[in-house]
């Protein structure tokens, strides 16, 4: 039987100003554990900034979205450009400030944030499909933005689930390592680090999102 591909989406390296590199990196491992394989995809853009991750403070200096994730990705990652939802079974963007940053606006404007053009074209493509799409952390403001009216969680923080609700979503809480499934729009997302969370828990939230993506690709 052909093992299912699944494209991951990554937004840059490190967790305040690109993808959080432990929900990546699992992701990968769960992607591989439950039989399936991946396509890395980055945009090819300027990173909206450059964080110190041991102060916090802004660098002075340029990074480049792909080139930083390909550090994740160990070399092997493609444009998101050239992504075609019909090479896929499911699609899946680890979280990371960088998903609310350099994906998207949300970092900067909230529920009125605007979404990279790739990265809305590969959502909607794929949800035209019927194909699964799943998202860790904050990534599920992504699937709000693009697709309006669909179940996501991002843990239990209030103000994030309020921004959801503007941006047309509903929002369930969860606990570390819980998901929930929207099987109507085929969406699954977990809270990873939205909440406080061990790396084992990171681990338990990426497998049971990737099984469940996989359920749902039949």
């Amino acid at each position: 039987m052909q093992k299912k591909m699944i494209a991951v989406v990554l937004s840059g390296c490190g967790h305040r100003d690109g993808s959080e590199i432990h929900e990546a990196t699992l992701t990968l491992w769960a992607v591989h554990k439950n039989g399936a394989e991946f396509q890395c995809f980055a945009p090819d853009i300027p990173q909206h900034h450059v964080l110190n991750h041991i102060t916090g403070e802004e660098m002075p200096e340029t990074r480049n979205v792909l080139v930083e994730s390909a550090r994740i990705a160990r070399g092997k990652i493609k444009d998101l450009k050239a992504f075609k939802e019909s090479d896929f079974d499911a699609l899946i963007f680890p979280g990371g400030v960088g998903a609310a940053k350099n994906l998207c606006t949300y970092a900067m404007d909230g529920p009125n944030c605007t979404v990279n053009d790739d990265v809305a074209r590969a959502i909607r493509a794929m949800h035209a499909a019927g194909k699964p799409i799943g998202a860790l952390c904050i990534a599920p403001v992504l699937l709000a933005r693009v697709l309006g009216n669909v179940e996501l969680t991002t843990g239990q923080d209030q103000g994030t689930a309020n921004d959801l609700a503007a941006m047309g979503a509903h929002h369930t809480p969860t606990s570390q390592g819980e998901i929930a499934v929207d099987r109507a729009n085929k969406v699954v997302t977990t809270p990873c680090y939205m909440l406080q969370s061990g790396v084992d828990q990171i681990g338990t939230g990426a497998d049971n999102l990737v099984r469940a993506v996989l359920e749902l690709c039949g």
